[in-house]
């Protein structure tokens, strides 16, 4: 491009931004001037991410960043829909090192029509060793017309400043178990979340796993990209796993790194359990679960220690089915949705329940377990095991009866803790049976194992009774041991 072309570039631009008024920025109903800041807002000290909105909070003026997540935010160009595109131009400046960061865009925004929020992306491609900010200024814009900062002195919110702080990163499994069907070539996906983000070469330099395996298989992941908040795995079979009556487990365990601690869910366990021939149609896991009801319970009671005392003591958690996919062997059709589209279709698994929350992040009382334990935590980021979402398994007699069979509690190792820092890994199973005892009344009878080396010197089980009622009748005392609390 020639200088006269620039030049004839340069002087069309001028024209199309000199062309607005600071009218045509106003609303129609209020006559406020046009400004642009920073409008960067936090919930509960997490950082809201645009489009979210929170109309009652106050845009911050510096925020303490203590993850290595990308840091985004926000700027807002408070005007009427746009005529014209708007630029607007930022400085960086810190009082650290230049290299523990990246800005994307480097100096300028764009607001165009609708579009009245831009954002700047601060990512982290080094831990910081000290104590640093970072600030950006909003400098000028393409139109005169538009104020820099908000109209008043108290809050401009022209200036935004990061406070580099300490940073604690961990890392954890969101779901604890597969099952795969045992075929050479098939693939289970899994994730490894990090909640305060990550950076790769410390990833790729230090081994973030361990591994027991009973089958071959191959790892792979996906490349990093600009996410830092997880990590995508790809792991494939490499050898058949065929016979029906052998369980192949293979377990991968997340382990403490200098940079990085093991939290929540550290362990993987992925598993191509024993094949039963079962009728999908006997379908007891229907007998325990109401998906209509978010707030569906299962009541139960375990025979535990109180105050020295052998009993029979309640609890009940909130109990869901296990959705699968239609090419799941034990898949039986839920819902479909009142259309002929069979892509929405909701398959559960005819033989499994778990125990969740409806929402939200914290825990319900799967088992009972929080009796077994003082100073447990009930987040769910640090006691994971509170949650288990696909706890026991249905086996009908004959394959087929509608009315009883065997149970088993799918074995697995779950995490319970009392801090991010303190958690443990405790191994359940065990076995039963269950039966419809009177009229659309189910009992299941069984016994639950917990093995912790250190907290039970090895493993400990006492039996339990659970119903899909309400109303039941009081199990009768036992003369055997019980377990009693232990503290984490």
């Amino acid at each position: 491009m020639n200088l006269t072309k620039i030049i004839s570039t340069i002087s069309l631009v001028v024209i199309v931004f000199s062309s607005c008024s600071k009218d045509d920025y106003r609303f129609e109903s209020k006559n406020i001037d046009p400004f642009v800041r920073f409008n960067f807002i936090t919930n509960n000290g997490v950082p809201l991410e645009y489009p979210a909105v929170n109309t009652t909070a106050l845009a911050l003026a510096e925020y303490e960043n203590k993850s290595v997540k990308v840091l985004k935010v926000p700027v807002t160009l408070t005007s009427a829909t746009l005529k014209s595109p708007v630029k607007a131009t930022f400085s960086t400046t810190t009082s650290g090192s230049l290299d523990t960061f990246t800005v994307q865009p480097e100096t300028e925004l764009l607001f165009q029509g609708n579009k009245l929020t831009d954002t700047i992306f601060v990512s982290f491609d080094q831990r910081w060793k000290d104590k640093q900010s970072i600030t950006l200024k909003l400098e000028n814009t393409s139109d005169p017309d538009i104020h820099i900062g908000n109209l008043n002195t108290a809050s401009p919110n022209n200036i935004f400043t990061i406070n580099l702080g300490d940073v604690i990163t961990n890392y954890t499994f969101p779901v604890a178990q597969y099952l795969v069907k045992g075929e050479v070539g098939e693939k289970i996906d899994f994730k490894v979340n990090f909640p305060n983000g990550f950076i790769p070469s410390e990833i790729e330099s230090n081994p973030i796993f361990k591994f027991q395996n009973g089958f071959e298989y191959s790892l792979t992941h996906d490349d990093y990209g600009n996410n830092r908040s997880s990590i995508l795995y790809h792991l494939t079979l490499l050898e058949d796993l065929q016979n029906d009556d052998a369980r192949y487990e293979s377990k991968i365990t997340l382990v403490n790194t200098p940079n990085y601690v093991a939290s929540g869910n550290i362990s993987l366990t992925v598993v191509k359990p024993i094949k039963t021939p079962r009728d999908v149609q006997a379908y007891p896991a229907s007998k325990f679960t109401d998906p209509t009801n978010a707030f569906y319970l299962t009541y139960g009671e375990h025979w535990f220690n109180n105050n020295g005392n052998c009993t029979w003591q309640t609890f009940n958690a909130l109990t869901f089915p296990v959705i699968v996919t239609k090419d799941d062997p034990n898949a039986i059709l839920y819902s479909d949705k009142g259309t002929s589209n069979p892509n929405d279709d909701v398959y559960h698994d005819a033989f499994k329940i778990g125990f969740n929350v409806a929402t939200g992040t914290n825990t319900v009382n799967s088992f009972g377990l929080k009796r077994w334990f003082s100073n447990e935590s009930n987040s769910a980021a640090i006691s994971p095991g509170f949650n288990i979402t696909s706890a026991l398994e249905f086996f009908p007699a004959n394959g087929n009866s509608k009315t009883e069979g065997t149970v088993l509690v799918i074995p697995q190792d779950i995490t319970i803790g009392s801090s991010a820092t303190n958690t443990y890994q405790i191994a359940i199973s065990g076995e039963g049976t269950y039966k419809e005892i009177s009229n659309g009344l189910f009992e299941i009878s069984f016994e639950l194992k917990l093995t912790n080396d250190k907290l039970f010197g090895g493993t400990v089980s006492t039996q339990y009774r659970m119903y899909n009622n309400r109303t039941y009748p009081k199990p009768a005392a036992l003369s055997i041991a019980c377990p009693k609390e232990v503290t984490l």
